[in-house]
């Protein structure tokens, strides 16, 4: 059963290939930072919102914003930092709304905006996660390279 949210709390929308995000402001209304590119069903086009530096911030109903993905209330953050009283989240969203700010894929982008709402903290979970993901990844394949350089090496001394 889906969780009912509460003005203040984060929404995490399922995209096909990222998590989207906003902060429910109440009456069924959500605000998010919007590259051009970000709409419901943008599926892997939205892809291309890493090549523009530029959102604007919008209010939009849930339902709009969501289309057919599925959605969740997720506060994940609320053991680690304090978050705002509701009333001051829903204030400084609204404050926000009509904006065109800076988007930086890895460093400004909705899930930092969101974050920086409800507990004064920009914060990219998804960013963090691909970038170790990376990390890991390009060590295992620089110790790989590493490995079949040693072995022909030491094939080569025989």
């Amino acid at each position: 059963m889906q969780q009912e949210p509460k003005p203040g709390d984060l929404i995490e929308i399922f995209r096909t290939c990222y998590r989207h995000w906003a902060v429910y402001v109440g009456d069924g209304y959500v605000v998010h930072l919007a590259p051009p590119s970000e709409y419901a069903g943008a599926g892997a086009s939205s892809v291309m919102s890493a090549l523009t530096d530029k959102a604007t911030v919008k209010k939009e109903l849930l339902s709009v914003v969501v289309g057919t993905d599925k959605f969740q209330v997720n506060n994940k953050h609320d053991s680690r930092y304090l978050p705002l009283p509701p009333s001051k989240i829903v204030q400084r969203a609204l404050e926000e709304v009509g904006k065109d700010v800076l988007y930086k894929l890895t460093s400004e982008n909705c899930e930092h905006f969101v974050n920086e709402l409800r507990y004064g903290i920009p914060r990219s979970d998804q960013v963090r996660d691909f970038l170790v993901g990376a990390g890991i990844a390009s060590t295992l394949a620089v110790a790989g390279l590493i490995g079949v350089m040693f072995s022909r090496n030491r094939r080569q001394n025989q």
